[in-house]
């Protein structure tokens, strides 16, 4: 359980696991948060232990266990725990592998750290500790993430000194990068990146006319996919993530 004396609403939102920082701030401007029965929109309000804090019209507590999940996500899965499209969620996998936990998947609200693209495969961490989130995903903590490429022709080796010195994606430059070659032909490719911007990888391959076929993330700060299989998960410490 998380013990506070009082604390602003959008980090006990976060606490919750409502989400990022950004989410929770809209959740309160929006008018969707409710305080003592009251609906507020200042992100300076703090609530205390005895408050009754509300999120469309459900209430909300901090959970009483922090939970930790290391994900091989597979191929044709969306990042996010609801999809208007009606597509695979994370949460979805999660379920169809109940393991012996339970209904720990339904019984807390789980958010992925982060996202990896649809077509993105390997590690992706899941969690209810906002505070943890708000730390791995913050462009300032500068978390390692180590993927391994599949490219559709072998990559020159001043092409990988090009991408790791960084390239101007979406009119703005990478931050450097490490690239290496995986295999003789040269066209399997360890990535090891810190930032997280959308299909940043595959548009840095493409700014050399390399076309990605398949991209796995396998490490996040101390976590490493090791042999866990695809579709499968485990519970991990946090002392195990950063």
């Amino acid at each position: 359980m998380i013990y506070f004396f009082r604390m602003r609403v959008n980090k006990y939102l976060a606490q919750c696991g409502l989400g990022s920082r950004r989410h929770v701030e809209n959740l309160v401007v929006t008018g969707r948060v409710k305080i003592n029965g009251q609906v507020i929109t200042n992100l300076a309000t703090t609530v205390t232990p005895d408050t009754t804090v509300m999120v469309d019209d459900r209430p909300v507590t901090p959970p009483t266990d922090l939970v930790y999940i290391l994900l091989n996500k597979p191929d044709g899965v969306v990042s996010t725990t609801a999809d208007p499209q009606g597509r695979r969620t994370v949460l979805d996998v999660l379920r169809d592998n109940p393991k012996q936990y339970g209904n720990l998947i339904n019984r807390l609200r789980l958010y992925p750290v982060g996202r990896l693209d649809y077509h993105t495969t390997g590690l992706l961490l899941l969690t209810n500790d906002g505070a943890l989130t708000k730390k791995l995903t913050h462009p300032s903590t500068h978390v390692d993430k180590v993927y391994w490429a599949t490219v559709d022709r072998p990559v020159t080796q001043q092409e990988l000194v090009t991408l790791s010195r960084g390239v101007n994606i979406d009119g703005v430059r990478t931050a450097p990068a490490q690239f290496s070659y995986l295999n003789h032909e040269r066209t399997r490719i360890q990535v090891t990146i810190h930032e997280g911007r959308n299909r940043q990888i595959r548009k840095m391959f493409a700014t050399q006319n390399l076309n990605v076929l398949t991209l796995t993330r396998v490490a996040e700060g101390k976590l490493r996919l090791g042999n866990l299989a695809v579709g499968d998960w485990r519970l991990v410490r946090k002392n195990q993530i950063i």
